[in-house]
């Protein structure tokens, strides 16, 4: 090959493995941008458990579905979620009767598109049946699989619990010991109990007392709530389930204090 021809060949190839260098520098230094935002700090981990036992029906789980997507795509949530210290938090749903399922693991949220990404994928979530409302077997999961897969730092760790009723499964352990486990490790569980008509003499619930808390909502803050600024709010029925969910979001998001009469700062 002629000198000048080979010097020529020679200078391509050299550009072309510097070109090739510099897009390989580019992909490792996006790779790494994003593990570095995957593992940014955020304000609130947030697990929504939401019961879908045998008294789901398909317009209960309707109702719960959508109450949560609307919630996550309300103005006041957004800004709460987007105007903490980190920005952003951390957000993660599990369906739950005989046996809890892990439906959406942990995604970041940190903008209003963000949010609405969420609220899609939580809309179209397939109702998953059960008989039982295994309650104890759903927190032994969160405590043992969900809350150790956390992918960041987060300044509140959080487990919300909504259902119709108490925890009927008879399962090996107490739900008292697995609620003081995840307080021993740093989460707060809050209660949204969803009041119906319930028979007064049901032996799974406090005996209902005239003037007093719906039995439901009394087990609720007996059995089920514990940590750190812990709460229990109601829904009346799964109509004012997103109601409910909205402001439970905002003020767990927010950080900020909990109605006095639903407030705990440990666990009972």
């Amino acid at each position: 090959m002629p000198a000048g021809v080979c010097s020529i060949f020679n200078f391509f190839k050299q550009r072309r493995a510097a070109i090739s260098a510099v897009v390989a520098a580019g992909a490792f230094l996006a790779g790494a941008l994003a593990v570095a935002q995957e593992g940014a700090p955020v304000d609130t981990a947030l697990v929504v458990s939401v019961d879908v036992s045998n008294s789901v029906d398909e317009a209960r789980y309707r109702l719960q579905m959508e109450g949560i997507a609307k919630a996550l795509e309300d103005p006041g949530v957004i800004d709460a979620i987007t105007g903490g210290s980190s920005g952003g938090i951390l957000f993660s749903m599990v369906t739950w009767a005989d046996t809890p399922s892990f439906v959406i693991p942990w995604i970041r949220i940190a903008s209003k598109a963000d949010a609405f990404a969420a609220a899609k994928r939580v809309r179209t979530l397939p109702q998953q049946g059960g008989e039982f409302t295994c309650m104890t077997r759903m927190l032994r999961s969160a405590n043992d699989k969900i809350v150790p897969q956390i992918p960041a730092k987060a300044a509140r760790i959080l487990i919300d619990v909504s259902g119709d009723g108490p925890d009927n499964c008879n399962a090996e352990e107490s739900i008292e010991t697995v609620r003081n486990e995840l307080v021993a490790n740093g989460v707060t569980i809050n209660g949204l109990p969803i009041l119906l008509d319930t028979p007064e003499d049901s032996a799974l619930l406090p005996k209902a007392v005239p003037g007093g808390k719906h039995p439901l909502e009394q087990w609720y803050r007996e059995h089920v709530m514990g940590g750190p600024g812990s709460f229990v709010l109601p829904a009346q029925g799964y109509g004012d389930f997103e109601r409910a969910i909205r402001q439970k979001f905002v003020i767990e998001v927010s950080g900020l204090e909990a109605p006095t009469y639903s407030k705990t700062n440990f666990a009972r």
